[in-house]
């Protein structure tokens, strides 16, 4: 392990350019757009999911504010609309059927099977010596939304409990102080803690065997601080330069949604291949070229 480490930080370049290589030669721009379009269709039930078994523990004031906020990072710029959806249907949720609540758990599963075979192919070193049996593929994703609904709980009464802190001051030196940038700093803290555990989650959980904490906390941390540039670049875009809603009218939320989805799963993958490229390191295979991966016979 400590070999392999040091490997890295003696040419970290090399072993990015490595990284992107096997990347690309997996056709990883193409699988993150499948990832991006099944989790658009995932989102929205996910979400409706979590809000409707929350709102019997949250007040509904806090739980839509604290979607909004760690919805931004997920969506730069788009969270407002997303969440005045949500508001709009905890109002009206007693439409919610036992037809309509099966159809909201079956699509919101769509992206967790999309993304483990995703990340199958990355990790296919993996799969050609264990494959994973369909009957913990199946639940496999419902236990990862019940995850979520409990840290999305989590960090509510977390960011709650923040917030409050921040109405409060402290008396030193002769002076007042503030405590408002403190809470300001520890809630985006929080959220960017919370970001990486997620993302180190699933590379724990979807690649088939046992990976291990580190390696998952090496790729959650890297996909979550490339996402972090990239979402403060689409902030500025969409604020400064972009004309989105000029071109694209009442579907501006959508497009805006899937292209944040496409960049964010495109880091996710990467991110396990990173990983996978990590594993390979002292291996018997780990000077060869990546393989690219066809799509029907040349």
């Amino acid at each position: 392990m400590a070999d392999a480490l040091s490997e890295v930080l003696k040419s970290p370049g090399a072993f990015a350019l490595r990284s992107l290589k096997a990347f690309r030669a997996n056709q990883g721009l193409l699988l993150a757009g499948a990832v991006a379009y099944y989790a658009l269709l995932s989102i929205v039930p996910l979400l409706i999911l979590v809000v409707i078994v929350l709102s019997h523990w949250l007040e509904h004031a806090l739980l839509l504010d604290t979607l909004e906020r760690y919805l931004g990072w997920l969506f730069p710029g788009q969270a407002p609309p997303v969440v005045a959806e949500l508001a709009r249907f905890i109002e009206h949720q007693e439409v919610l059927g036992w037809v309509l609540l099966g159809t909201l758990i079956f699509f919101s599963s769509l992206a967790f099977t999309v993304l483990e075979n995703a990340i199958s192919i990355i990790f296919y070193h993996r799969v050609a010596v264990r494959r994973r049996h369909f009957l913990v593929s199946a639940i496999l994703p419902y236990c990862y939304i019940l995850f979520l609904g409990t840290g999305v709980l989590i960090a509510a009464l977390a960011a709650g409990g923040l917030e409050a802190l921040g109405t409060h001051s402290i008396d030193f030196l002769g002076r007042s102080w503030s405590l408002d940038p403190f809470s300001g700093v520890a809630l985006y803290l929080l959220g960017l803690a919370g970001e990486i555990l997620i993302i180190s989650s699933v590379y724990l959980v979807m690649p088939v065997g046992r990976l291990s904490f580190r390696h998952a906390l090496i790729g959650g941390a890297v996909a979550a601080l490339l996402w972090e540039i990239t979402r403060h670049f689409l902030l500025w875009y969409f604020a400064r330069l972009s004309q989105i809603n000029v071109v694209y009218g009442s579907l501006t939320t959508a497009i805006a949604v899937l292209l944040s989805l496409e960049i964010g799963a495109t880091l996710l993958l990467f991110g396990a291949q990173v990983i996978s490229e990590y594993e390979r390191i002292g291996g018997p295979d780990a000077a060869r070229a990546p393989k690219p991966m066809r799509t029907g016979r040349a």
